[in-house]
């Protein structure tokens, strides 16, 4: 139990750092009043490049950031718990390519907020909990979509009321959590085996073994015996001892 709660508080670590980071951000704009807007992903333009770093960093507003607050430092947490043997993989590839995706193939516009993020760790916390086939991870799987499956709906502009949303880093960040599931299904925590389980595939070896058997030509066991020291019917001698009898002829 006490490994457990240092597992919990050892994932707490990250995510609470970033996200006061985020806010110290949003605070130092609101304090100077300087709009760090610029420093989103603007699609296919040089100066736009730098987003890709820096746009999850900067928010629109207050409201903005804390909107997408709990919903990351929740998803981040799942996964520095579950997955932290490869969670920082997990959370900078989410990070890049979700930026990169969005300057390749969104609109015109500044794209800007940790909204995409969010998307690549439902994304990536819902497919692997599937993909692995463990108890536990689907279990979370399946609470990820309770919370936000509504999330869903910000892939599709149609769905969404306010147009200036992001929908496309909402579906480059889906994307990119479906991806590295994929790709990180063996890495990080597997499935465990029960004792039944193994007791099964000894009973399948074993029932192999004895077909093998069933199906085994009778030349085949003299073949055995030669090999494990025995004489064959071949090289047997035989001798026949009688004795006379003692009854003379008449």
């Amino acid at each position: 139990m006490e490994t457990e709660r240092k597992k919990f508080l050892r994932s707490l670590v990250f995510p609470s750092i970033f996200l006061i980071f985020l806010w110290l951000i949003r605070i130092f704009e609101s304090l100077f009043s300087i709009d760090l807007g610029f420093l989103g992903i603007y699609p296919l333009k040089a100066s736009g490049l730098i987003g890709i770093v820096t746009a999850p960093l900067v928010h629109a507003s207050f409201a903005h950031l804390a909107a997408n607050s709990i919903p990351l430092f929740v998803l981040s947490v799942g996964i520095f718990y579950f997955y932290r043997e490869i969670a920082y993989w997990i959370f900078f590839l989410i990070y890049f390519m979700t930026g990169l995706w969005t300057w390749f193939f969104a609109r015109e516009a500044y794209h800007l907020g940790a909204s995409g993020l969010i998307y690549g760790f439902a994304s990536f916390l819902f497919f692997s909990g599937l993909i692995r086939k463990d108890v536990r991870l689907s279990i979370v799987s399946f609470i990820v979509v309770f919370l936000y499956g509504g999330m869903v709906w910000g892939i599709f502009p149609n769905f969404i009321p306010e147009k200036n949303i992001s929908w496309e880093s909402h579906l480059m960040g889906m994307l990119a959590g479906l991806v590295l599931a994929v790709y990180f299904r063996k890495y990080g925590p597997q499935r465990k085996k029960y004792d039944w389980e193994y007791e099964e595939e000894d009973e399948d070896e074993e029932g192999d073994e004895s077909e093998d058997r069933y199906w085994e030509v009778p030349g085949d066991t003299k073949e055995k015996k030669k090999s494990s020291g025995h004489d064959s019917g071949d090289d047997m001698k035989i001798t026949y001892h009688y004795k006379p009898s003692s009854k003379k002829k008449q």
